[in-house]
């Protein structure tokens, strides 16, 4: 089977290389590729892998019966099967689908100070767990969260060697507009990603047929796995309201206002009953959350009402899978994602933007016009950034910029079906370089003199 490079994949690498490291738990989605990767890297670089997965394999739940220490550990996994090799400072020991068995966190102190085993722990409704995981092992783990594929593992699935990423970067970071047809050739590209998505199966069957023939089926099979997950994994919380929430994303984002209102997902719903469904789908990795900003200023976290937010899917090809069937025959045949008002290029820029370790925010004044639809944040300075589908003015950038109410703005950013520029402090960037947003800001120290040239 085809083997997908991964970001991750230089983690690992590094995170094996730490000296003193703590036990890794990598969190994620069902289906990001978090099994495959840690096992591919696991039978390349340990003489012995001892991978448990708690879910395919219930028995192993009794291991720690004779308590937490890694020695007891060992002797119990022995027991069960003794074909299994435990070389000390050259055996992996992987535990799978740990929100099963969330009590084996408590171990990896044990396994630290034993020192003599590396251990990853892994699972797909980590999330949802993840108090109780925290709880039994603060301090003593690691944590990577793997999404689904982002846009320059995309390209390197497509053939793209590490270079891309300065390519790009080069060209934001001095501001050289793209030639014709790179811009073309990159936009073809960045559209075949928006209705995939980034989840494995759904890229590699594209990357071995070169078509997106069946993506649509693998795509409706995850979504009915995430829904499954839901009446599985969903207690304490109402699995319909959760799955109602669920069902509503695309209808909201949608509409022109794309706050996601509760009082539109059933007659009589009150946000009071459904918050923890919300944040019951972001917990499974489902969806992100855009917090609506009290006042657009620095600081970012804890400025932000919460009781206001935008829904998005944490990957777009499953959003775009939630469409109507006359949607998807417009985005696959003609690749034409300006239908719903623009929903999936926000989508796309939020998922790129987490992607890349932000947390969303936006802004809507009250009893007013101004909206912007996402913000970031350089050492001194706020950045809105707007997300156009069509290259039209942008009222509300202008008005953040050009008013005195707002001190911590000094430029903006808006991505644009278009190339690189730049007029009155604002930076325009095509959509497909989204994800180098961070590295450019840093690498222009976020100073708004690079527009200035």
């Amino acid at each position: 089977m085809l083997y997908l490079e991964r970001k991750i994949d230089t983690f690992l690498i590094h995170w094996k290389e730490t000296k003193n490291k703590s036990p890794l738990i990598v969190k994620g989605a069902r289906q990001v590729g978090k099994t495959e990767s840690i096992l591919r890297f696991a039978r390349q670089q340990y003489a012995s892998v001892i991978y448990i997965n708690f879910v395919e394999e219930p028995k192993y739940k009794t291991i720690t019966e004779n308590g937490y220490s890694a020695k007891e550990i060992i002797k119990m996994i022995s027991l069960l099967d003794p074909s299994k090799r435990f070389i000390p400072g050259n055996t992996v020991i992987i535990f799978d689908e740990l929100q099963e068995f969330p009590d084996i966190a408590t171990s990896l102190k044990f396994f630290k100070i034993d020192n003599r085993f590396d251990v990853i722990c892994s699972g797909s409704m980590l999330g949802i767990q993840y108090k109780k995981i925290e709880s039994n092992s603060v301090g003593y783990k690691t944590d990577y969260e793997m999404h689904s594929l982002d846009f320059e593992e995309f390209l390197w699935a497509r053939g793209y060697d590490h270079s891309i990423r300065t390519t790009l970067l080069n060209h934001m970071v001095t501001q050289t507009p793209f030639s014709p047809g790179i811009l073309s050739t990159f936009f073809s590209l960045f559209m075949d990603f928006c209705i995939l998505g980034g989840m494995p199966a759904v890229v590699r069957d594209y990357i071995a047929n070169q078509t997106f023939e069946g993506s649509l089926n693998t795509q409706r099979q995850l979504l009915a796995d995430y829904r499954e997950d839901v009446r599985k994994y969903a207690s304490g919380v109402d699995q319909t309201r959760i799955l109602n929430v669920f069902e509503h994303i695309p209808v909201q984002l949608a509409k022109d206002n794309k706050k996601f209102q509760i009082s539109k997902v059933a007659p009589n719903a009150r946000f009071k009953d459904y918050r923890g469904c919300i944040e019951w789908l972001h917990d499974a990795g489902i969806i992100n959350i855009c917090y609506c900003l009290s006042f657009p200023e620095l600081p970012l976290k804890g400025n932000y009402e919460s009781t206001k937010y935008k829904i998005y899917m944490k990957d777009t090809g499953l959003l775009v899978a939630m469409l109507d069937e006359e949607a998807q025959d417009d985005l696959r045949v003609n690749k034409n994602l300006g239908v719903y008002k623009g929903a999936l290029y926000e989508n796309i820029v939020a998922e790129a933007l987490v992607k890349s370790g932000y947390d969303l925010y936006y802004y809507k004044k009250e009893n007013a016009t101004l909206e912007e639809d996402f913000f970031v944040r350089t050492k001194n300075s706020l950045v809105p950034v707007e997300v156009k589908s069509t290259n039209n003015k942008s009222k509300s950038l202008h008005t953040l910029l050009n008013s005195r109410t707002y001190p911590d703005i000094r430029f903006g950013i808006k991505l644009i079906r278009g190339n690189i520029g730049h007029a009155e402090q604002i930076l325009t960037f095509p959509y497909f370089c989204t994800f180098l947003l961070k590295e450019y800001l840093q690498a222009s120290a976020g100073s708004p003199s690079t527009i200035d040239a």
